[in-house]
């Protein structure tokens, strides 16, 4: 098997976004921004720190919810996190043995699975409540969406899959400053990322981001996001 991945932070910015590769699994967190937090308790500091305590636990019986939940609930203990007030992040996990593949999703940070079929695992609770202006307001609650804060619910939250690892070539965990080259901007299809190098990826992003610089043809509140993307060709 191959595993590759890209990276980038917005321009002018140290990227908030995080990948961790494990022998067994594969993590990509998006540290959630916030011009109100210190540098030592932003999204990219959680993002951090949320990936090397996921990269300490994973193991291979566990569910996925149940490590995120775990861990999550590690990091308010040792940190003195507060729920509603604290650093955030998004999260997917891939986790893989010799006869399956398994999944995790919580907020926007998707997961395909590519093989005979592709298969989107994507959690849009967010992204339905965007006409909402108090969005925050539905941050970690019943019938609001979820992310990983101070909050071990939000582990349970998160949405899962599995496939048989034969079913399977290729997969691909990507944060939402690549995903909307397929969702939002549609410059590629799903299938057009696990071909294409992954840095032409990235680039064909922001070439398009670059001219769309008033947000007119794609409405969206920065004109560049962080970028992170990992796939795993499993059959390389």
């Amino acid at each position: 098997m191959k595993i590759e991945t890209a990276e980038q932070g917005a321009p002018g910015r140290v990227t908030e976004d995080r990948i961790r590769v494990l022998p067994n699994a594969v993590v990509v967190l998006d540290g959630v921004t916030s011009r109100t937090r210190p540098p030592n308790r932003n999204g990219g500091w959680y993002a951090t720190e949320l990936a090397d305590e996921l990269a300490r636990s994973i193991n291979a019986t566990d569910p996925l919810t149940d490590l995120l939940s775990q861990a999550i609930t590690t990091l308010t203990e040792a940190h003195g996190l507060v729920p509603g007030d604290s650093p955030s992040s998004t999260a997917a996990i891939v986790r893989w043995n010799d006869e399956t593949i398994d999944a995790l999703v919580l907020c926007d940070t998707p997961v395909v699975a590519f093989g005979q079929s592709t298969r989107v695992l994507e959690d849009t609770r967010l992204e339905d409540l965007r006409p909402d202006p108090d969005i925050l307001r539905w941050k970690n609650k019943p019938g609001g969406y979820w992310v990983a804060e101070a909050d071990p619910a939000a582990g349970q939250q998160a949405l899962t899959a599995s496939w048989r690892r034969d079913e399977v070539t290729n997969v691909i965990a990507l944060t939402d400053g690549v995903s909307c080259g397929v969702s939002e901007y549609g410059l590629f299809a799903w299938e057009d990322l696990f071909r294409m190098p992954l840095g032409e990826v990235l680039d064909r992003i922001r070439e398009a981001e670059r001219g769309d610089s008033e947000h007119e043809r794609w409405p969206r509140y920065k004109t560049h996001d962080d970028q992170a993307i990992a796939r795993i060709s499993f059959t390389a």
